[in-house]
């Protein structure tokens, strides 16, 4: 991607580029994990699992993203 066709954004304390008028879910996706098995806080406040889908990335943007591994 060209930088002009990207944002940047710190997910997990690293810095990340992505398509502008992404949301959380699709980063989650890009990313390789399963929207329905993580908890994100996006910039400093937990982000309803309900609305990841819904949420859209701006430059800037600060994520945590933690994801949940069964076991037994």
């Amino acid at each position: 991607m060209a930088q002009n066709d990207t944002i940047t954004l710190t997910v997990n304390g690293e810095t990340r580029r992505i398509a502008p008028g992404s949301s959380i879910a699709a980063l989650v996706a890009e990313i390789g994990l399963d929207p329905a098995k993580v908890a994100v806080e996006h910039n400093a406040e937990i982000a309803p699992r309900s609305q990841l889908a819904e949420i859209t990335l701006g430059e800037g943007d600060v994520l945590e993203i933690v994801h949940f591994v069964g076991g037994g």
